[in-house]
C-alpha cells in the first residue's frame, strides 16, 4: 500500500514538472539599466563631432593636414584637409595595403619570390639598387619599402601582383574610390612628381587608416628603426624620425619632393588611444616632423579612448521561456568604447536596453538587445547584444526524453 501511494505522489509530481514546460511566453518589456563609473566615464566634447575647421589653432606651417582617430576615423583636427596636393611617397600606403590584401586573400605568401624587370631597376629616387638577376622574398620587399621608401621594390611588386604597372595603378584608383577617397587620383605607385597625381590629407587619413586597422601586423615593418637586406650588405635606416623619438609611434610613411615638399602620415598609440596625424607641403624635413608630433601630442592630451567592454562579455543572463534550457548568456557582440574629451566625467552614460526574458528558439549571434552611449541625450555609440548559444524550443519529440529523464530521476528517490 505504501509504494503504490508512493507511485502516485511521483505522478502528480511529474504531472506538475510537465506544465511548467509550456508556460506561456509573457510580453516583457524592455528594462534599461544604467552602469556608470567615475572611473571609467567622461563626457564626449561637441568638438569631436565638429573639429576646428581650417582655423589652424595649433599654428601649423604646413599647407594641409588632419588628425583623426583611429578606429572610429573621428576627424579631431583639421587644417585644408580637402585640399588636393601631391603625396610623393606617402602614396606607398595604397600600394602597401593592396600588397597586404594579397597576403590575406593567398594570393602571395611572405616566401613568394619577386623578381625585378628592367623598368623596376630603372626607377631612381628611393631604391635598394635591386639588380634583373636577383630576386627578394616579399617579406624583404615590405621591410624595403615601409623603411626606406624603395621605388623599385615597389615598381617590382606592382607588376608581379597586375601584370604591369599601369594595371596596379588601376586597383589603387578603385580601391581608393572605395575607401571614399574623392580628393585622389592615382598616376602611378610610387609617389614619383606626375601631373594629376594628387590626394589630400584626409584621404592620406583614409587609407593609413585601413591599413592599420585591417592589417594590424603592417607595424612589424613600420615600426623598424634600423635593419638589413642580402645577408647584412644593404643597411636600412627608417625615413620616419618619429619611430625612434615619438613615444607610442607605429609608423607610417614618409614622403617628399622638390614639387610635393615633405609629407608624413604618422601614427602612434597610447593607453588604448589611437591616432593617425598627416601633415602635406610642410617646408623643411623638421617641420613635417615637429608638426605631426604636434597633432599627435594635441590628440594624447586632449583626447581618450574609453573601453567599456570586450567582445563576448556577458551581460546578463535571461530567462528563456519555451526552452529546452531556462536561461541564455546576453553577451557583447563586439568589442564596445567610446572616445572622449579629458576633463569633462560623469555626462556619459551607458543604457543596456534588453527585454526580461526571451521565447525559444533562440540562435546564436541573435540580436536580444542593445547598449547605447549617450552624451547630454545624444547617442555616441552603439553595440548589439547577442545570444551567445543556440536552444531550440521544446516539442513533443524533445519531450519524451526529457519526460523519461525526469521520470527516471523521480523513479531513483
Amino acid at each position: 500500500m505504501f509504494i503504490k501511494q508512493n507511485l502516485i505522489l511521483k505522478f502528480i509530481l511529474l504531472i506538475l514538472i510537465i506544465s511548467f514546460i509550456f508556460p506561456i511566453c509573457s510580453m516583457a518589456s524592455d528594462s534599461v539599466f544604467v552602469w556608470s563609473s567615475d572611473d571609467t566615464t567622461s563626457n564626449v566634447n561637441a568638438d569631436i563631432n565638429n573639429p576646428t575647421d581650417n582655423s589652424n589653432l595649433l599654428n601649423l606651417e604646413c599647407g594641409s593636414a588632419v588628425l583623426i582617430e583611429q578606429y572610429t576615423g573621428k576627424v579631431l583636427y583639421d587644417h585644408n584637409m580637402h585640399e588636393q596636393l601631391r603625396p610623393a611617397s606617402v602614396t606607398k600606403i595604397m600600394t602597401i595595403l593592396l600588397i597586404m590584401e594579397a597576403l590575406d586573400n593567398g594570393k602571395i605568401s611572405l616566401d613568394t619570390q619577386i623578381p625585378c624587370s628592367e623598368n623596376a631597376r630603372d626607377m631612381g629616387g628611393s631604391q635598394i639598387w635591386l639588380d634583373t638577376r636577383e630576386t627578394l622574398t616579399v617579406n624583404e620587399m615590405l621591410k624595403a619599402i615601409c623603411v626606406v621608401s624603395a621605388n623599385d621594390c615597389t615598381v617590382a611588386m606592382a607588376e608581379y601582383l597586375a601584370g604591369s604597372e599601369e594595371g596596379f595603378v588601376i586597383q589603387m584608383n578603385n580601391k581608393a574610390k572605395a575607401l571614399g577617397m574623392n580628393d585622389t587620383t592615382f598616376k602611378n605607385c610610387h609617389g614619383i612628381d606626375e601631373d594629376g597625381h594628387v590626394t589630400s590629407s584626409y584621404d592620406i587619413s583614409l587609407m593609413s587608416r585601413e591599413l592599420l586597422v585591417n592589417h594590424p601586423s603592417i607595424t612589424n615593418y613600420t615600426t623598424i628603426w634600423m635593419d638589413s637586406l642580402r645577408d647584412g650588405k644593404s643597411s636600412l635606416v627608417n625615413t620616419n624620425k618619429l619611430i625612434r623619438n615619438y613615444k607610442g609611434a607605429t609608423g607610417l610613411k614618409t614622403g617628399s619632393t622638390s614639387l610635393a615638399l615633405y609629407n608624413l602620415s604618422a601614427s602612434a598609440t597610447r593607453d588604448n588611444l589611437s591616432l593617425i596625424a598627416v601633415v602635406m607641403k610642410a617646408p623643411s624635413t623638421k617641420i613635417r616632423f615637429a608638426e605631426a608630433g604636434k597633432l599627435l601630442d594635441y590628440g594624447f592630451s586632449s583626447y581618450s579612448y574609453k573601453e567599456f567592454g570586450k567582445k563576448g562579455d556577458v551581460v546578463n543572463s535571461l530567462n528563456v521561456t519555451k526552452g529546452v534550457e531556462g536561461n541564455v548568456n546576453a553577451i557583447l557582440e563586439s568589442s564596445f568604447g567610446a572616445l572622449v574629451k579629458k576633463g569633462e566625467e560623469k555626462n556619459l552614460v551607458q543604457n543596456i536596453i534588453l527585454d526580461d526574458s526571451v521565447c525559444a528558439p533562440i540562435s546564436k549571434g541573435q540580436v536580444l538587445g542593445k547598449i547605447n552611449f549617450s552624451c547630454n541625450d545624444e547617442i555616441v555609440g552603439s553595440c548589439n547584444i547577442v545570444a551567445e548559444k543556440d536552444i531550440s524550443s521544446i516539442t513533443l519529440w524533445s519531450m519524451i526524453p526529457y519526460v523519461f529523464e525526469r521520470w527516471y530521476q523521480l523513479l531513483r528517490i
